[in-house]
């Protein structure tokens, strides 16, 4: 929150009372504290990243008091947790720092690698044995940084700066954007290889910018991005055209996820959409006044947050007389639950049930996805 707090929501019961987890308090921190800029969790760790460059810790079984804090001198540009294990990784003016316990269970700075350039994105390598991996994208150029091999460049091409960022175990896919003098070279996803960084694909083909992708969390050889020219692409990893396109939004796409048949997007305008990726049609959507800055979802929920750009509005603050003439200018999260509390014969949406001697869809002249639905 723009106060300072940092809260844990457990979604899976809907009267969970969100404790505040503690940051650390110097001896001079009389004032208002600093705005939170970033947090993150994984299944064991939570941190958050704060406005004055400090860094809070926490484990999720261990109370609300941080086990592990730190400091950078600047304002952080990132902050990234993997999906397991106890590695932090964060971003600052020109340093990117790795922060991770010892054998002994005692946090300490594993790596600091210093770079040419300010970082836009920084992304954890999951599933690596040994010391942390860390993929950052600064401005035009894309660093695998190691520890035996600090400052390797994966990518770089002067003047095409990097749009969205995404890492799965053994590759990382990234938007480029091109210029108006390279009119033979659309926007593109890059796909390479973190073991030999070699570039393995060149996908899409758009005069939008990429901005966002997500390769993580899609089924194998699958990857979804959503641009600025408003459009979800769904492409597979062996071929550079998309397999499907997704268009819908108002504004820009600022957040996707898919799975095997399904593909969630949130947009700039405060729209979510899900999408059915095998008939190519909107399942639903549902809409919020801020644009949506975080999807995720599994086989049963799914989380959106709609988050203002702008964090302190006018006439928004603490010693206004009306605080509900405000609400508008607060950030909203969304918790939804897929079949609810409901027999697994209710949780079938009525329009499946009804069975093949029903003819009650015949007589409408509605063209239907199944011929027997009744209406």
């Amino acid at each position: 929150y723009t106060s300072g707090e940092v809260r844990l929501w457990d979604t899976r019961t809907w009267d969970y009372t969100a404790p505040i987890l503690e940051a650390v308090h110097g001896p001079g921190d009389a004032g208002p504290r600093p705005h939170v800029s970033f947090v993150r969790i994984n299944s064991s760790l939570a941190a958050a990243a704060y406005e004055d460059g400090t860094v809070s810790v926490w484990s999720l079984m261990f109370g609300r008091e941080p086990i592990h804090h730190y400091q950078h001198n600047q304002r952080i540009q990132a902050l990234a947790l993997g999906p397991e294990g106890a590695a932090v990784a964060t971003a600052s003016g020109f340093e990117v720092k790795v922060e991770s316990p010892s054998d002994r269970g005692s946090w300490q700075t594993s790596e600091t690698f210093e770079i040419q350039k300010l970082v836009n994105f920084l992304e954890l390598v999951p599933d690596v044995a040994g010391s942390p991996v860390t993929v950052a994208a600064a401005e035009d150029v894309v660093y695998l940084l190691k520890a035996q091999d600090p400052g390797r460049v994966l990518h770089s091409v002067y003047g095409q700066p990097v749009t969205c960022l995404d890492v799965s175990a053994r590759e990382a896919a990234f938007g480029v954007k091109t210029f108006g003098w390279l009119l033979n070279e659309p926007n593109q996803i890059l796909l390479y290889n973190l073991e030999t960084s070699q570039c393995l694909q060149k996908m899409g083909n758009s005069t939008g910018d990429f901005t966002c992708v997500n390769l993580r969390s899609s089924p194998p050889n699958m990857l979804v991005a959503g641009n600025k020219d408003r459009r979800v692409r769904v492409f597979d990893l062996r071929q550079s055209d998309s397999l499907c396109s997704f268009y819908g939004h108002q504004f820009g796409v600022s957040a996707v996820q898919m799975d095997d048949w399904k593909v969630v997007s949130g947009g700039e305008e405060g729209l979510v959409c899900v999408w059915d990726q095998r008939m190519g049609t909107k399942l639903w959507e549902i809409h919020a006044r801020h644009p949506v800055r975080h999807v995720w979802f599994n086989s049963h929920s799914l989380i959106t947050a709609n988050i203002p750009e702008e964090k302190t509005p006018r006439g928004s603050g603490s010693l206004d007389e009306d605080f509900a003439a405000h609400r508008k200018y607060r950030g909203t999260i969304y918790a939804y639950e897929f079949s609810a509390d409901q027999q697994a014969a209710q949780s079938i949406l009525p329009i499946c049930r009804s069975s093949y001697d029903e003819v009650a869809g015949y007589s409408y002249n509605i063209g239907l996805a199944v011929p027997y639905d009744s209406i």
